[in-house]
Order: C-alpha cells, then structure tokens, then sequence
C-alpha cells in the first residue's frame, strides 16, 4: 500500500515536471511581443520573400563570368569564353570586348538580342556601378556587367529559374520584440574609412559615419555602420554565424539618428546577404569590429548549403 502511493506521487512530480518542461519549449518556439509588432515584423518577411522572387531579386541568378581583357566570345556552346546554360540561347550569341575599363558587345546576325525592348547588334555596355546600367534580354535570360574593384564580370539571370518558382522563403528565429533596441550614434568625426572584404576575396574601402552601441544583459555592444542613402547598412556577424545562421554574416538596414541620437536597431529584420542563397553573388563580409561577442537569437537563420 504505501509502495503504491509513493509511486502515485512519483508519478504525479513527473507529470510535473514534464508539463513545465512542454510548457518551456513550447514558450520556446512562440513569437513575443505586441500583436501589432508581430504583425509588422511578419509582413516585412513576407515582402522579403517577394523581393527575391523579383526579376531584380538573388534567387533567378545563374551565372558570373568574369572578362578577361580583349574579346570574350559567349552562347551555349562549350567553346566560348563564356558558357551560358545549355537550351537558354544559341550556340554563339555574340562577343563581349573589354578594352581600357570599357565593355562593348558585338550580337551575331540573326540572334535577337534587345535592351530597353530595343534590338541590339553592337553597343558599348554601362556596368552596375554607373548609376545607369544596361541589361541585355533574351528569352528568359538578362545579364549586364558588374564591376568590382578592377575587375569586369557578366551577371546572368534566368527568369525561369527553379528556385524562384520553388523558395517559400529560410528558417527564422521566433519573432522576439527584445531584440528590437534604442541603440545611440556615436558619430565619427572626421568619418572613418573601413575596410570590408568580401566573398571574392577583394578589400573594399567605405566611409563609416559611425557606431550604433546598444545594450544586452548587461553587456554594452558596438557595430559600425554604412551610410546608404538615408539609412544606416550594417554587415555583423555573432555567435551564431555559421552555426545556426550564415556564416558569412548577416545583413541588417536601420533608419538614421533621431534629433537625440537615437537609432532603432531590430535584429528580428538582419537577413541572409545574396551570397546564402547563390554562389553567382559577390557579397561584403562583416569588418572585423563588426563581430559580436553574443549569439543573436533572431532574424533569418542559414539556407541550404551556400
């Protein structure tokens, strides 16, 4: 009898116990915050998503090719300078000259190649960092060149792509209002110049205008920023960068100071840079003083295998 009622009530703690345990990964999993902010912070995913898909989005990407100097000939076929994918355009579509910083383009007759719904036969090509660029169309496909540093590429896309057709978005962290903070700008003056690497292995050079420092439990945190516009551009990386989440970091945009030096920081809205999501992409990469000595548990987490 009594070996009985001391199981009854061992049994009873361990119901106990295991509704507290239940009861804390189901807590776990669940978004916190206002209803209003959850609602904002799902509908930023949701335009994030179809963002990508877009015709300007990272997810139709399927090739870079980077130009050697002279004539590049390039189509499908297996012996050009540039291979494009096979059953996407004729075996030689034309030829990409790259003479003294300037990329020309010569289309063979009878290959039907427009820009602005205009046909082209011969051009010279405006790159990605003119303000102005030009983008070649056929069928499904559009590339336009790239320039990094001294170096000329051809960016391709495929507006067929399966990937656009299939993504229904990456994993994310529960929504978490607590990481959304009043961080304060801490203004460089003169503004300093950082060094960003990149996924290229390239080193370019930007102006920071300055830091946003913030608080978590207790400790005090820094990030430098890079002024786009009128925003703030971040490029972190975390303690859990290449575990959970990307390993080549994450981005983030804030708005800029408010008359007291105020900035919110929201990391329930840092994303996957383009790099994640196609090996076509030539992203930055966090500075060093941009690697926080924390895990920040929200925002997008890491996707497939890039």
């Amino acid at each position: 009898m009594i070996q009985r009622k001391i199981s009854g009530a061992t049994a009873l703690l361990l119901m106990i116990i295991f509704s507290v345990l239940i009861s804390g990964c189901s807590d776990a999993n669940k978004d916190k915050g206002s209803t209003e902010y959850i609602n904002q912070i799902n509908q930023w995913r949701s335009n994030r998503i179809e963002n990508l898909k877009k015709d300007n989005g990272w997810l139709n990407l399927a090739g870079l090719y980077w130009l050697k100097p002279g004539e590049n000939t390039f189509g499908t076929n297996p012996g050009n300078d540039i291979v494009f994918p096979k059953g996407k355009a004729p075996g030689l579509v034309g030829i990409f000259t790259l003479k003294d910083s300037v990329v020309s383009v010569k289309i063979e007759p009878g290959v039907k190649v427009a820009s602005g719904g205009k046909p082209v036969k011969e051009m010279i090509l405006e790159n990605d960092m003119s303000g102005n660029t030009t983008i070649l169309e056929l069928g499904f496909l559009r590339w336009f060149v790239i320039k990094r540093g001294d170096r000329y590429g051809i960016r391709l896309r495929n507006l067929d792509a399966d990937l656009v057709k299939e993504f229904n978005g990456t994993e994310v962290y529960p929504i978490d209002e607590d990481w959304k903070f009043n961080a304060t700008f801490i203004k460089y003056d003169p503004p300093k110049i950082i060094s960003i690497p990149t996924i290229i292995g390239t080193v370019e050079e930007d102006t920071c205008p300055g830091s946003l420092l913030f608080d978590k439990d207790g400790e005090s945190y820094k990030l430098d920023v890079i002024q786009e516009g009128n925003q703030f551009f971040i490029i972190f990386a975390d303690k859990t960068s290449g575990v959970e989440t990307y390993g080549a970091g994450r981005f983030l945009y804030t708005a800029e100071p408010d008359s007291n030096g105020r900035v919110v920081l929201d990391f329930n809205k840092a994303y996957n840079p383009p790099c994640a999501f196609t090996p076509y992409a030539t992203c930055p990469l966090p500075p060093k003083q941009n690697y926080l000595n924390l895990k920040v548990t929200a925002g997008e987490k890491k996707y497939g295998h890039h």
